[in-house]
């Protein structure tokens, strides 16, 4: 936590180096941080600035000025993107499975906003610093279409379109057994996992309303292929709904679609078995240009691993 702390040196603590003393002390930050910190002069015993290697006495006052972690600017870096649409204003992309949309922990480089900064002169910075242009997401794992805005007038538009619900976004996914009815729509509020925090329920305490409706588009060996429209934007959103209707999505280990299904032919759950990702791609996007009105209706077609995916689980 940013700001400046007090701390003084009580009587178990004398004798110990002052970088030891405060890491136990402040067992939020690591010992190298405080080792840092001391070097760039925020922290002081007594007034008087100490080294690293200072040891401490008991009464002592120690203040330590720990500054706001300023994210790393992302660089720009050449990756290749699949651009469907691009005008002075915005651009669409067909982003990959396994492309991180925007840097954060874990993945500082390497993402879809890396590849914009080198495609794109001057995108938009209401986004923030790691989100340049950044109007919504996909999923690491989530193949499909993805609309980035190039100006400040095209990203307030376009966030007001996502926030009233205006965009029209349809997804296919290739689900475990076959959903009865064939149509529907799933109503049921999503919110963090009440243990796993890094999972989305269905069953938490507060959750958000959410709404998914669905059409079986083909029936396969052991699966299904559907068309997924949503009409809400929650985390995990159409993964969190199929799983909890009994028909979690091919390949998404986190919510259930890794188990080889008991209904399909050996041939099949092999396939499924070896998928490696979720079997969820953002088949089509439909909104308003936000500076010129226009309607813009993109589609993508699907992956090559989809694809593969379906002709295994068409041979029975």
């Amino acid at each position: 936590m940013a700001g400046t702390r007090t701390v003084d040196v009580e009587a178990e603590g004398a004798g110990q180096r002052l970088d030891s003393w405060l890491a136990r002390t402040m067992p939020d930050l690591s010992r190298a941080r405080i080792q840092a910190l001391i070097a760039e002069g925020a922290v002081t015993v007594d007034g008087a600035a100490p080294r690293a290697s200072s040891r401490v006495r008991a009464g002592q006052r120690v203040l330590v000025a720990v500054p706001e972690l300023q994210p790393a600017v992302p660089q720009a870096e050449n990756i290749a993107l699949i651009v469907l649409h691009e005008d002075p204003h915005l651009l669409v992309v067909n982003k990959p499975a396994g492309l991180v949309v925007h840097p954060g922990a874990g993945t500082p480089s390497g993402t879809l906003v890396n590849a914009l900064l080198h495609h794109v002169r001057d995108l938009s910075g209401i986004g923030g610093v790691l989100r340049p242009g950044i109007v919504h997401r996909l999923d690491r794992g989530t193949s499909g279409l993805i609309v980035v805005a190039k100006s400040d007038e095209a990203h307030r538009g376009l966030a007001a379109q996502f926030a009233s619900r205006s965009v029209e976004k349809q997804y296919l996914a290739v689900v475990h057994g076959v959903p009865r009815p064939r149509s529907g729509t799933i109503d049921a509020p999503i919110g963090r996992h009440p243990v796993q925090r890094k999972k989305m329920s269905t069953t938490g305490p507060r959750g958000r309303a959410a709404r998914s409706s669905y059409v079986v588009e083909e029936v396969l060996d052991g699966a299904s292929l559907l068309r997924v429209r949503i009409h809400t934007g929650r985390t995990h959103q159409i993964r969190v709904h199929l799983a909890s209707a009994g028909h979690p999505i091919v390949g998404d280990a986190t919510y259930g679609g890794t188990r080889s299904p008991s209904s399909a032919s050996a041939g099949a759950r092999a396939a499924i078995a070896a998928f490696p990702r979720p079997a969820l791609h953002a088949a089509a996007l439909a909104f308003d240009h936000p500076v010129t009105s226009e309607r813009l209706s993109l589609e993508a077609p699907l992956p090559e691993d989809i694809t593969r995916l379906l002709i295994a689980l068409r041979g029975r």
